[in-house]
């Protein structure tokens, strides 16, 4: 394989200076259009594209769109479209006690319906719930970091990395010995959020409390039908791949069978839409701009950070401990996406002596040395918070939350405001604890 040379960096580097800035700047309205982040997406993504075929690596753009991006985007729009079809609806009492609830239940549910399914199920009965509040934008961050990024570490439906290692041969059931990073992060983030939320509680003008007092509602549901679909989602992730259809998984299968998970996803997403009433969606404020801005925005970071990737694999970072594979994972996730940055770090680990020498052993996890393992784990799933690109669901929650009338911070004010000051210190404690 031709060496892909530094500059080769620059679009992508240029894709997230401008993803982090133009909202800053006096194009700030031109940007909140999605066929604008298209336009940004397709000028930068072309010709990437265009140089990888003429230096004959068109089959490695042909993998990134087709069977990386595709399928990501397919999910993504398969837990958006079933979630966004049960409606919650309620308006409970906003306080730090019921806000902290809301997101131990999404923590709890991410690993098991994916970290965007407990989102997109719950950020509307979230939002609801603060609609009163003068102070929600911690809330909203907070979310973002505990269940849809931190909750999904238990199963390889939890997040898309996760899948991947599954993939490499990690039993379904070694992820839930992660449990005790899940835990102590998770628990630490609730129990800041709390805290917080009960500063900025009492911070509360009494007309913001007086009006959530008065406007409570009880919490119904109605889209039921869309917990059957949301199942199928949930076990065609599970049972539709190469290990249980060996014909997927061949050199020669044709693409519309390495992609069968995905046309049952299409089916999905068709099935849910119509056997759920218009004033179901109506009443949920379901709209489809959320996902449309992920698919516009990450086709053009999956187009640029091709070469990017490629540069990694050529050009590997000198990492030989756990705590390294934390960090470095972890820091690539919260700007690449952070499945092929672990599949890039889980070659990385196979060649170190550790690794070898678990596989003599018969000890070897997927591979690798169990320890290398949990911190690729770590650093792909909990550092995705970091920024709004980290994980699909970040950018679908924020959007959401900006649609309901929440100021969110820019890119760079989350990272400065919030991840750098509250996630990071709590990951380097768990890294600490466990690496």
């Amino acid at each position: 394989m031709e060496q892909i040379p530094a500059w080769m960096l620059i679009p992508f580097v240029v894709q997230l200076l401008l993803i982090a800035v133009l909202p800053l700047t006096r194009l700030a309205e031109w940007w909140e259009s999605n066929v604008h982040k298209l336009y940004v997406s397709l000028l930068l993504g072309v010709p990437v594209g265009l140089w990888l075929c003429l230096n004959g690596m068109s089959h490695e753009l042909l993998h990134q769109m087709l069977y990386d991006y595709v399928p990501f985007i397919l999910l993504l729009m398969a837990l958006f479209t079933t979630t966004g079809g049960i409606c919650i609806k309620g308006d409970l009492k906003a306080t730090p006690a019921t806000n902290t609830v809301i997101m131990a239940l999404g923590w709890v549910l991410a690993s098991f319906m994916g970290t965007t399914g407990a989102a997109m199920l719950l950020i509307r009965l979230l939002l609801q719930t603060i609609s009163q509040r003068r102070y929600k934008a911690h809330t909203v961050m907070f979310f973002i970091a505990i269940v849809a990024n931190c909750g999904g570490l238990l199963s390889p439906l939890g997040d898309p990395p996760l899948f991947l290692l599954f993939q490499r041969g990690a039993h379904f059931t070694w992820f839930m010995g992660l449990w005790p990073e899940w835990l102590t992060t998770g628990l630490l983030l609730l129990g800041i959020y709390f805290a917080t939320d009960v500063y900025y509680y009492r911070r509360e003008p009494a007309e913001s409390k007086a009006a959530d007092h008065a406007e409570q509602e009880r919490v119904t549901a109605r889209g039921l039908a869309n917990i059957v679909w949301l199942l199928c989602v949930v076990l065609s992730t599970m049972f539709i791949n190469s290990t249980y259809i060996p014909q997927m998984g061949t050199e020669n299968a044709p693409w519309y069978l390495r992609l069968l998970r995905e046309w049952v996803f299409i089916l999905i997403i068709l099935l849910s839409i119509l056997t759920t009433k218009s004033s179901v969606r109506k009443d949920n404020h379901f709209s489809w701009a959320p996902i449309m801005e992920v698919a516009c925005v990450f086709l053009g970071i999956f187009a640029v950070m091709t070469p990017a990737l490629m540069f990694l694999r050529q050009h590997p970072l000198p990492v030989t401990e756990p705590w390294e594979f934390v960090y470095a994972t972890g820091s690539l996730s919260a700007f690449l996406d952070n499945a092929p940055t672990a599949m890039v770090f889980h070659a990385t680990a196979t060649s170190l002596p550790a690794s070898q020498a678990a596989m003599a052993a018969g000890t070897a996890v997927a591979g690798v040395s169990e320890v290398f393992l949990r911190a690729i784990c770590m650093g792909a799933v909990f550092f995705g918070a970091l920024t709004y690109i980290g994980n699909g669901p970040n950018f679908m929650v924020k959007s959401i939350a900006e649609e309901s009338g929440v100021k969110m911070p820019s890119f760079f004010g989350y990272m400065f405001k919030f991840s750098l000051v509250v996630c990071l210190p709590v990951y380097v404690v768990v890294q600490m604890l466990f690496f």
